[in-house]
């Protein structure tokens, strides 16, 4: 598969202005940027430098050339930063889509979009791979990250002209997300400018989640029946609960809290 080349200044095609701020002693240029661009550029290059526990929100100010009131009006928090870069990350991949692929195989054009999506965040390899690092151990931030990762590749799937809709597009969002995560990994110890390991990997992993998806889809069409029955069945039980508790005027004068040692309150579990 065939690598989409980059510009000839060395970033990738389609990016914008913001990315040239990434590079050090770049925060006047990042103060002339919106305020929330900014941001994204100064906690990026900070993560670049020290650990992401360090990085406290009035260092991102600082370091963007905002107030905290500004930064507080972009952002609500440092991890929302990371939603915010990226959505940038996603603008960068789209905005460079072009028609070239439209009569390509499915897996020539998410090859590409996934490729490009590399190509616009290499120049925040260093502080992604300290961010990695830094999160990995944490399951909060993952599973909050998980989900910014499943809106971007929402879009980044439908840029190749793939659906997300229908019984098995969560499955088909998550298994990209996690197969770009892996593909992920192979890219940060990935010196080549060509980044041969790093398409390799990325061709693997597509051509894994195509036969899942096959298996996948034979699994649906074979339980259909069976899946048809347990909604008729569980439609059926929920029609009879609802006519008992008409039913039951014992209902009206139950306690909230009985059997529910939290009392009915679920941040008392806080």
């Amino acid at each position: 598969m065939a690598r989409t080349p980059k510009a000839s200044d060395g970033k990738p095609s389609g990016s914008t202005t913001s990315g040239a701020s990434h590079d050090a002693g770049a925060a006047p240029e990042a103060a002339r940027l919106p305020p929330r661009e900014a941001i994204v550029e100064a906690l990026m290059r900070l993560a670049a430098e020290q650990p992401w526990n360090d990085i406290e929100v009035g260092d991102i100010a600082r370091e963007a050339g905002v107030s905290l009131a500004e930064f507080r009006d972009a952002y609500p928090s440092k991890g929302a930063v990371l939603g915010g870069f990226a959505r940038m990350i996603d603008k960068q991949v789209l905005e460079g889509a072009s028609d070239d692929l439209d009569d390509e195989p499915t897996r020539e054009r998410l090859f590409d979009v996934l490729m490009r999506r590399l190509d616009a965040m290499d120049p925040y390899k260093p502080a992604l791979r300290r961010i990695a690092f830094a999160l990995r151990g944490d399951p909060l931030s993952l599973a909050a990250l998980n989900q910014v990762a499943l809106n971007s590749q929402r879009f980044m799937l439908a840029s190749a002209g793939i659906s997300t809709e229908g019984p098995l597009g969560r499955v088909k969002l998550q298994g990209v997300v996690i197969a770009f995560a892996r593909v992920m990994e192979v890219w940060f110890e990935d010196d080549d400018p060509a980044l041969a390991r790093t398409m390799a990997a990325l061709d693997r992993e597509i051509r894994n989640g195509e036969r899942f998806m096959e298996r996948a889809e034979d699994v649906r069409r074979l339980t259909a029946p069976f899946r048809a029955l347990a909604q008729s069945l569980a439609e059926g039980g929920r029609r009879r609960r609802r006519r008992e508790r008409r039913d039951d005027d014992r209902q009206d004068d139950r306690n909230e809290d009985e059997g529910n040692p939290l009392g009915g309150d679920p941040a008392a579990a806080i």
